[in-house]
């Protein structure tokens, strides 16, 4: 297994003896099929216990595991006729955002999506997925562009925030992502996000306002990293393990909570397993979603929009001697 996690080990350590017992009845031409099959019979019990039973914590650390698809990778396999398009036409071109038009099953759409390097200079270059504000306007102006010409939108998440540095605050990064959660709130074309891998704070959500939120099962969404809220609770980021138990950043408690709508389904073990079948598994959801939203007209698609995040959440007030919980 390539890119294994801690809580995969038992399965590493039985898969290699598996293999040296195929290897050891092969050199010295002793039939060992019988004992090879009971080994994949219970491999595939441990396999599944171990993947049945994944905590918040695991799943953070497969939603960032170095070998996950990035949007690229899932624009690639989901979309035909891709068109990357760049700059913000303000300042520049941020790497950690990439998008353009493209084609779903022969429909027009605007892709955007936060993008993570390759490895460690593709990173750099794109700053980890953390964008500045000039990859928000850059987002947003596609995002324009698509409402001008009728295009269905789809967002791509997977960053850790925006980017926290120097530069980002001084070109006005909160107003950047401000005026995204503003202006995607208004758009009158069908606009769904798919959160492929870690969806942290404000930097996800200036991506993420649409009628349809969607996550694959192993990613996380959140206010905050845990890495980050364990920083602030116990100041130590190295209790990120504890945050993410406590979080509840999960998809399926995002699901519970009615922040997303669907859970997109990976293959046993993470995306990073099999890109196809993620991809596959994405795109059917996509195309099911859209052809429900195509129907609606523009008004009735940002009242949608609105009613979707409206409902969001519950709250406990008490007045009096009376507690009552509003929905």
């Amino acid at each position: 297994m390539a890119g294994e996690l801690p809580f995969e080990k038992p399965l590493v350590e039985m898969r290699q003896k598996i293999n040296e017992l195929k290897q050891f009845g092969a050199d010295k031409g002793i039939d060992f099929s019988d004992e090879i099959a009971r080994l994949e019979e219970r491999y595939a019990q441990l396999e599944e216990e171990v993947y049945s039973n994944i905590t918040a914590a695991q799943k953070m650390h497969l939603a960032r595991h170095h070998q996950r698809p990035t949007s690229l990778d899932l624009i690639q396999l989901i979309f035909s006729d891709f068109i990357e398009l760049h700059g913000d036409r303000l300042f520049g071109d941020d790497l950690a955002v990439i998008g353009g038009l493209a084609k779903l099953n022969g429909t027009p759409v605007t892709v955007i999506g936060q993008q993570r390097g390759k490895d460690t200079k593709d990173n750099i270059a794109r700053f980890f997925g953390s964008a500045h504000p000039e990859g928000f306007r850059k987002a947003l102006r596609l995002m324009h562009q698509a409402d001008k010409f009728k295009r269905p939108i789809i967002t791509f998440i997977d960053t850790k925030g925006a980017y926290p540095g120097n530069t980002a605050e001084e070109r006005g990064q909160s107003e950047a992502i401000a005026r995204n959660l503003r202006e995607m709130a208004a758009l009158g074309v069908p606009v769904i996000c798919v959160v492929i891998g870690e969806g942290g704070s404000g930097g996800a959500l200036a991506m993420a306002v649409g009628n349809r939120v969607l996550m694959l099962e192993h990613a996380i969404y959140s206010a905050i990293s845990p890495n980050g809220a364990a920083s602030i609770l116990w100041k130590d980021a190295s209790k990120a393990d504890q945050a993410a138990e406590a979080m509840k950043i999960t998809a399926k408690d995002l699901l519970e909570f009615e922040v997303i709508e669907e859970i997109v389904p990976e293959p046993k073990g993470g995306a990073h397993r099999d890109y196809e079948a993620t991809a596959a598994a994405i795109k059917d959801s996509l195309v099911r979603h859209l052809g429900e939203l195509s129907g609606l007209g523009s008004d009735a698609l940002k009242e949608d929009r609105y009613q979707k995040f409206r409902k969001i959440g519950k709250f406990a007030y008490e007045q009096s001697s009376h507690v009552g919980v509003i929905d």
